[in-house]
């Protein structure tokens, strides 16, 4: 097992003693929390969601809940690089999970290399960047330390599902390991507790990834205890659900039906495959939120409690059938709506829900607005403080991309999506959350499909190359 702490080269011996000199303790710290894989179907969304997510719920009541907060990208990469950069993939070009974004935009500062040159001690564990080729994407530039690790706990000998054939060693579920402490997110947590209990001179940028729900889905026992098979509850698929999908959204899709497709068949030789595997991401899930209750706790025992913005969001969703589609890697609602929180102290107020959307491109801005820095130039969103403040505010819909020339933008009411060969998916939210019915083509929605049009990018980047 790896586990190494990595100081950058700009951590010297003199800059750790003279953390004092950087920065008054005015200024908030951060503590930033970033989940990977975690949907919709959660109980912060609504309590009558199955998957138990006790300790967010208790986050979002203590500041601004989004609703309808979506992901830059419905890819780890594109959507993280996205949010620590502050730009959207289609004018960087950084569309998948192999795109070398460090190569992409050499001179932009990351939030956290731009906090680490304004005074703030950043340092953290996890997921942060996309965990590509053992961690090539990682920037240790934007950190004065942090912990790096292997991502995932050791694997069992042989896959617990017992489906050799079916993907790779991550598509695989079941209950490991059985002590926690062996887990890379319980380690992760365990650094920012320690983080936590220490005394900073200087306001703290403090990154936290959490790797789970993300796949294997591997979690102890006492997390699958809260998801009894018996009384399991499993996702609704229509049998004709695809039958009005455009063909450009056929086409996005084919990459991945393999995984649809083997549980067909891993169906035949184990008649619960599926079901299991949907218990076992609520496990995760599950999991992933007690990670976050540690976190929570440890900071109400120290001394940051009323001076640290809390931000917690997850890189995309995750289709668990729905549209016989597991994963991301689509523009629908399954694979881009996240959970997504702000407290702020003197700007967020308990038991805010803001229900007007919002893409993770306001991440960077928002947060340099609230710690009093200038938004850089490089940022393409929006602060969203104003909208803090007043949720009248007016503010432009959300954006997604996927892929070059593949876009969705999310209104209140309105899910269009727009592939690169022009087709369309249109989804009225007001009648049809689960998006069962594609109305693109209904000739009473031309005006709307146009307003949404405006909101579509007219040109878009050459795919940078991978790394």
């Amino acid at each position: 097992m790896k586990s190494n702490l990595i100081f950058t080269a700009c951590l010297t011996l003199s800059t750790v003693s003279s953390r004092a000199s950087c920065q008054s303790m005015e200024k908030p710290n951060v503590l930033f929390i970033t989940i990977d894989d975690m949907n919709d179907w959660t109980t912060v969304f609504d309590k009558n969601n199955p998957v138990k997510t006790p300790n967010i719920e208790r986050l979002a009541a203590r500041g601004a809940f989004f609703s309808k907060a979506y992901c830059s990208s419905p890819a780890s990469n594109p959507s993280r690089a996205s949010v620590m950069t502050g730009t959207r993939p289609h004018k960087t070009g950084i569309y998948g999970n192999s795109s070398d974004w460090r190569g992409a935009l050499p001179q932009i500062k990351t939030i956290q290399r731009y906090f680490k040159e304004n005074g703030y001690f950043v340092c953290g564990s996890g997921k942060v960047f996309h965990h590509h080729n053992d961690w090539s994407f990682h920037d240790n530039a934007s950190f004065h330390e942090f912990l790096m690790m292997d991502i995932n706990e050791p694997y069992p000998d042989k896959k617990l599902n017992g489906l050799d054939w079916y993907g790779s060693r991550n598509t695989d579920w079941g209950v490991w390991p059985e002590d926690i402490t062996k887990t890379a997110d319980y380690r992760t947590v365990e650094y920012t507790i320690r983080e936590l209990h220490k005394k900073f001179d200087q306001p703290f940028f403090l990154n936290v990834g959490i790797y789970k729900p993300h796949s294997p889905f591997f979690a102890p026992q006492e997390f699958f205890d809260k998801y009894p098979s018996k009384d399991s509850t499993m996702p609704e698929i229509p049998g004709n659900d695809l039958d009005d999908l455009p063909e450009g959204a056929k086409k996005l899709m084919a990459s991945s039906d393999w995984f649809w497709e083997g549980m067909i068949k891993a169906q035949k030789q184990d008649a619960d495959a599926y079901k299991n595997y949907v218990q076992a991401y609520k496990a995760c899930a599950s999991f992933a939120d007690a990670m976050v209750g540690k976190i929570i706790d440890a900071l109400d025992k120290s001394s940051y409690r009323n001076n640290t913005i809390i931000v917690l969001w997850s890189d995309h969703g995750f289709h668990l059938g729905e549209k016989q589609h597991f994963e991301k890697f689509m523009l629908w609602e399954k694979t881009t709506h996240i959970p997504f929180i702000i407290i702020a102290p003197g700007a967020t107020k308990p038991h805010t829900i803001v229900s007007k959307p919002v893409d993770m491109t306001t991440i960077y801005p928002t947060l340099c607005e609230l710690c009093g820095l200038e938004i850089p130039d490089q940022a393409d969103g929006f602060s969203l403080v104003p909208l803090l403040k007043d949720e009248t505010v007016s503010v432009p819909p959300a954006l997604m991309t996927y892929m070059k020339g593949n876009h969705a933008v999310r209104t209140e009411r309105w899910h269009y999506i727009q592939y690169a060969d022009g087709s369309e998916e249109l989804y009225d939210h007001t009648n049809d959350p689960y998006e069962w019915r594609n109305v693109a083509g209904d000739g009473k929605n031309d005006t709307i499909i146009e307003n949404l049009k405006k909101f579509i990018p007219k040109e878009n980047a050459e795919q940078v190359p991978d790394l």
